[in-house]
């Protein structure tokens, strides 16, 4: 399995629902790509000041994560469908 370096995570997107509260069901050519995502696997951390600094998230976690994230690339292993982020670009644990 691929195990990102530093402070990088990589996620698996988690799908929203394509039908709003009314019933309207949102075709997925008009949806947004979703925000959410599970962490696969997460860096080691990285060392500022000579102290490394620990992870604030693990694998198995739902999170959400900037939209127009800078760090984020879209990256395909073994087939599947990845992106791969620094945590800094992580908003926050669900």
């Amino acid at each position: 399995m691929f195990k990102p370096l530093h402070n990088y995570v990589l996620l698996t997107r988690i799908e929203e629902e394509n039908i709003t509260a009314g019933g309207i069901i949102i075709p997925d050519t008009a949806k947004e790509k979703p925000v959410h995502g599970k962490v696969i696997a997460v860096g080691d951390g990285i060392y500022e000041n000579g102290e490394k600094i620990p992870m604030s998230v693990k694998v198995g976690d739902n999170v959400l994560f900037a939209k127009w994230a800078s760090s984020a690339n879209e990256v395909k292993i073994e087939g599947k469908d990845y992106i791969l982020i620094k945590e800094s670009d992580i908003l926050g644990i669900l």
